[in-house]
């Protein structure tokens, strides 16, 4: 058993003292972790000319939105680690996407609360290691030489699963699309298997509805795990975890047709992505049907920034890759804004029951300690977290100032990037051409105007912050 201390439910619900909770609720939140998969931070229809997602826009008027919520990596694998762990993935060897895996080491947000009472489960991509050992599928699983990445969601703390290795098609998820479709299986034939699973457990290949949206096959399995877990008066925790809109993008006629007036590779971003977003309304609806939505928590993000440049007609390049970073500096794979900077939205009724709109700098890192700082939970001694608890700013605390920094590291196209930020100031380390640049994002957001130079006492204190920070994190990875 993990080095997790254990407390029964029945002791949760006593001595659950959050400050704002209304004395008739006697049950711990349902916590639900959404993430979208290269959703840009200006691919939401309230800062999108063109894009439709109601769903979401009305979580953003129901709840808490951020205007500076950062994936901790710019590229999908590293950003869901942190999610679950509330660390940097140098630690414990994830760098890239297709790369490591969650080591056995790690304490997972699923399996202190599956310890604590909660029924668990993750649905749609997983990204965090191989599925099986054995069976060819996705970009590693399989092979010889990655059986050392074997970590499936089930071996992390979670009781139910409908998860695949990577990658799948936004629609007809199993089926390989044409060949001139970026991202397809060029080893499959178009119309063969697409060459991925969805993995229901240990050797456990799903047979069945798998066809149409994928983001309506993966909510089609989480419903009735809702379902389930409420038939049994039980708290539950699950990430949803969607594939939209990731290449290979397809989406149906019906979703194509509200787009019509746009090329054909708007259509079928946009479309997946209001697909996407219909069932996250379909989510919402079956919380209330079940009246379990007042004390649901659903915390909804992107993994990193939008693939390719589009946002627009006339904006070809990119292909079907058509998304929108608002306008900020880079896309997904730099530590410019534009790669980081994600949608953030927080919606619990019970808690937030009011719009609310920060400009606090929050990241994925800071999911798990704000969950265990809500839940009265503890790690054990000896874990190095980098994210930090906003349970204040949930409870409606007015905090703009983090006061504590954000560090990242990635790797891209052959160079190596590091970032240090400290609420408004970003500091930027490209390491082949050991440049550093010095931002004021609250002046200049699209990081245009570098002021090292008028700066230069900052610059170097904030140097060796994150030379430090880069230390720590390094040594440890090496112990893994």
């Amino acid at each position: 058993m993990r080095k997790v201390g254990l407390f029964f439910l029945i002791t949760l619900i006593k001595w659950f003292s959050f400050s704002e909770l209304p004395a008739q609720s006697p049950k711990v939140p349902n916590i639900i972790l959404i993430m979208s998969d290269d959703q840009g931070w200006g691919d939401l229809g309230n800062r999108h000319e063109h894009l439709q997602t109601p769903n979401l826009d009305e979580m953003t008027r129901n709840g808490l939105e951020f205007t500076r919520f950062y994936a901790a990596a710019p590229v999908c694998s590293p950003t869901r680690g942190s999610m679950l762990t509330g660390r940097h993935p140098y630690r414990y060897g994830i760098f890239y996407a297709n790369s490591g895996h969650l080591p056995p080491s790690e304490v997972t947000l699923p399996e202190v609360l599956k310890e604590n009472g909660y029924l668990t489960g993750h649905f749609g991509k997983w990204h965090l290691g191989i599925m099986d050992k054995y069976v060819i599928e996705g970009n590693r699983g399989g092979k010889a030489e990655n059986q050392k990445h074997f970590s499936p969601p089930w071996t992390n703390g979670y009781d139910v699963c409908f998860a695949t290795e990577s990658k799948v098609p936004t629609w007809d998820p199993m089926i390989n699309p044409p060949q001139e479709v970026s991202g397809s299986n060029k080893k499959q034939k178009d119309g063969d298997s697409f060459g991925v699973y969805y993995w229901e457990g240990d050797g456990k290949i799903a047979t069945s509805n798998l066809d149409g949206d994928d983001s309506r096959v993966i909510m089609d399995r989480v419903l009735p795990f809702i379902e389930k877990a409420e038939q049994n008066n039980q708290p539950f925790f699950t990430t949803i975890w969607f594939h939209t809109p990731h290449s290979p993008v397809v989406a149906g006629e019906k979703y194509r047709k509200m787009y019509a007036e746009y090329s054909l590779d708007h259509q079928h971003y946009y479309g997946s992505i209001t697909a996407m977003d219909e069932q996250i309304g379909r989510l919402r609806t079956k919380l209330r049907e079940l009246e379990i939505h007042e004390n649901t928590l659903i915390w909804f993000c992107s993994d990193n920034g939008p693939a390719a440049r589009g946002g627009g007609p006339g904006l070809e390049n990119g292909g079907r890759q058509q998304g929108s970073n608002g306008g900020l500096r880079g896309m997904k794979g730099t530590l410019y804004e534009g790669g980081i900077r994600v949608p953030g939205i927080i919606e619990w009724p019970e808690i937030i029951t009011k719009p609310v709109q920060t400009d606090f700098p929050s990241v994925t890192s800071d999911i798990l300690p704000t969950i265990l700082e809500l839940l009265n939970l503890e790690l054990p001694k000896g874990v190095d977290l980098d994210g930090r608890s906003i349970g204040s700013i949930l409870k409606g605390e007015k905090i703009t100032k983090r006061n504590s920094p954000i560090g990242f590291q990635s790797r891209f196209r052959g160079n190596e990037f590091k970032v240090w930020m400290e609420d408004n100031l970003k500091l930027v380390h490209i390491v082949k051409e050991d440049s550093w640049e010095l931002y004021d994002l609250e002046k200049d957001p699209f990081e245009k105007n570098p002021i090292q130079q008028q700066f230069p006492d900052q610059t170097e204190k904030m140097k060796a912050a994150l030379l430090q920070w880069i230390d720590q994190t390094n040594t440890l990875n090496q112990k893994n």
